[in-house]
């Protein structure tokens, strides 16, 4: 990895040529959140007016897909009944927009504490204000979801929410941008497989829709400030940070479902979760999802040493 020497701070023409990574040339800070600021005037929605929230649900439509239910495939999935199946995805989104806002409410702390000392004037300071404000329509948006579904809200455990008060206490800056990419990428691309499904709810896929499209920008914002942190940031706080982020990538692959959602439709918890940690589908579906950020992050220097140890203690890494 190429390590900057001397660098004018004050010149961005001048950083913009001298950062380099593995993977090239990194992008002025400025010109990528300016884009992403044209972006976001052009491409922005209010979930409360874009949504038809009085329609009813529709008979027999799922509410995730089913492939991407825990426990698809599994001996207990084949003994479940259709109704059970559906009732299933139901909980499990209902669980996933829980975990969503835990992670968005984590997410928005980190940007206010990384812009904190910046100028508030900078296009890079604007646009994390603007992420702020479509991750507060998000959080909102899956409250209302839930609400609507009739479902409980699945609040992460005592212990996660805990792990979480202390990770948003001392996280590096490299290691909140390593964390806002475990969050994002691996439901992002759960729900681009769901919006164009015509077998789920319409009220899903436009919530998933949406979603989709506005953490499109986040990701980039995220990844380009991932990589220029990974060349820049002092030694200690990217060691600290590999093994921090490979410690929330075990913490988010438990959470991913809530274990509460097995009993809620009349199923053994016990017997549930043991099946869905035997699953191979299970695995392949979580590693899939998470392929692209763990080749990202390969690529950036973030899976090394210990924290790749743990990355694939998580399940999420082969």
């Amino acid at each position: 990895m190429t390590t900057v020497t001397s660098l004018d701070s004050t010149n961005p023409e001048s950083e913009a040529a001298v950062l380099r990574d593995a993977l090239g040339l990194l992008k002025d800070r400025e010109q990528v959140a300016e884009r992403l600021l044209v972006s976001s005037a052009k491409h922005s929605f209010d979930p409360d007016k874009e949504l038809d929230w009085d329609a009813p649900f529709e008979e027999g439509k799922w509410f995730w897909p089913p492939e991407l239910v825990s426990l698809y495939g599994t001996p207990m999935w084949r003994k479940m009944s259709e109704e059970q199946r559906i009732a299933l995805s139901q909980h499990e989104a209902a669980a996933l927009a829980s975990l969503g806002i835990w992670f968005e409410i984590i997410l928005m702390q980190l940007l206010v504490r990384h812009i904190y000392d910046r100028a508030a004037t900078s296009a890079h300071v604007r646009y994390a204000l603007t992420e702020i404000e479509d991750e507060c329509r998000h959080s909102k948006m899956f409250a209302r979801l839930i609400s609507k579904g009739g479902t409980p809200y699945y609040p992460v455990s005592r212990l996660h929410q805990n792990l979480g008060r202390v990770f948003k206490t001392i996280s590096t800056t490299p290691g909140s941008f390593t964390a806002t990419l475990l969050g994002e990428e691996i439901l992002d691309w759960m729900q681009r497989l769901t919006f164009p499904d015509e077998r789920v709810q319409p009220l899903i896929r436009g919530v998933t829709r949406i979603h989709v499209v506005e953490e499109a920008r986040h990701v980039r914002y995220a990844r380009e400030e991932l990589r220029r942190q990974m060349v820049t940031a002092p030694r200690l706080s990217r060691s600290f940070t590999r093994v921090t982020s490979g410690e929330f990538a075990r913490v988010f692959s438990v959470a991913f479902v809530n274990p509460e959602v097995y009993s809620n439709v009349g199923l053994d918890q016990r017997a549930a979760v043991a099946q869905v940690r035997a699953s191979g589908h299970r695995r392949e579906i979580m590693q899939t999802g998470a392929k692209r950020l763990t080749d990202f992050l390969d690529d950036i220097g973030v899976l090394r040493g210990a924290g790749r140890r743990m990355w694939r203690s998580s399940g999420l890494l082969p």
